[in-house]
């Protein structure tokens, strides 16, 4: 696992987002776009308590994009997309950049 000021955080744009029935957990299963340099990587996120999967069509988010991938059940986990606890037990509220900003941009 990288040290911490070698993690790599970036901007993407979730494009695509499926009910992932296999896990064992109620999750989604995401396909997310973070520019040119590194094209749509796919994550495994447990956010079904606040998100459908429309609303999180077109949605940015913010990734590690430099860890190894995960095998998740069938799928691969490409990165890992952050949240934060919301105010009930099991509610993770997603880290997005404030206003429009280019996909693939890094996290400073």
């Amino acid at each position: 696992m990288p040290e911490f000021f070698e993690t790599e955080l970036r901007v993407g744009e979730i494009v695509k987002a499926e009910i992932f029935s296999e896990a064992k957990k109620p999750a989604y299963k995401l396909w997310i776009d973070f520019g040119d340099e590194l094209g749509i990587k796919t994550s495994s996120a447990q956010i079904t308590a606040l998100y459908t999967t429309q609303m999180l069509l077109g949605k940015l988010v913010i990734a590690v994009t430099n860890l190894e991938p995960k095998q998740v059940g069938p799928f691969i986990s490409e990165v890992l997309v952050l949240g934060v606890d919301g105010k009930s037990d099991g509610d993770i509220i997603l880290i997005a950049p404030e206003d429009k900003t280019k996909i693939g941009n890094r996290v400073h």
